[in-house]
């Protein structure tokens, strides 16, 4: 397994990433503003792959700079056979010893605690993230909530 940062060439892995989550997260893959978002990402370097020795695309996350010193993780997905495996923790790691700079705060959107994706909340609440408040329901309707992590250095689980 390794992380790398996507590029335009990976639009289409991020597609077949999203496909199967568009249930959870609302359509994407036909959408043009999440096309947009992800060639902005490709095109800014703020885009991660995961992917197997094969080559074979597992993971993706998308963070954001722009409003450092908080920064975000604007969309991270893990395929469903790679969960439970710490890849998620992989990305944002990565994330963080790319991007950040602390002291700072690191927040994300993730779903509320009656969503069906809830469980992605798990892992979130391992890094140290801290439930805030709910925010604007998602495209599909489910409740939302914001997560923050407040960091004065990078985290021992990002070294």
């Amino acid at each position: 397994m390794r992380v790398r940062l996507a590029t335009q060439d990976d639009f289409a892995a991020f597609m077949e990433l999203a496909r199967p989550v568009e249930d959870l997260f609302g359509p994407m893959v036909n959408q043009p503003g999440f096309q947009d978002a992800l060639t902005r990402n490709f095109q800014r370097g703020s885009a991660l792959l995961a992917e197997t020795d094969s080559g074979d695309a597992v993971g993706g996350m998308l963070f954001s700079l722009r409003t450092a010193p908080t920064y975000r993780i604007g969309w991270l997905v893990v395929d469903e056979q790679s969960r439970s495996r710490g890849l998620g923790q992989t990305l944002v790691a990565e994330g963080l010893r790319r991007w950040f700079e602390p002291p700072a705060v690191l927040e994300v959107v993730t779903f509320g605690p009656d969503h069906p994706g809830a469980r992605s909340r798990r892992l979130y609440e391992r890094l140290g993230f801290q439930p805030q408040e709910m925010t604007t329901a998602g495209p599909e309707g489910g409740s939302r909530q914001v997560y923050r992590l407040r960091l004065d250095r990078h985290p021992d689980w990002a070294s």
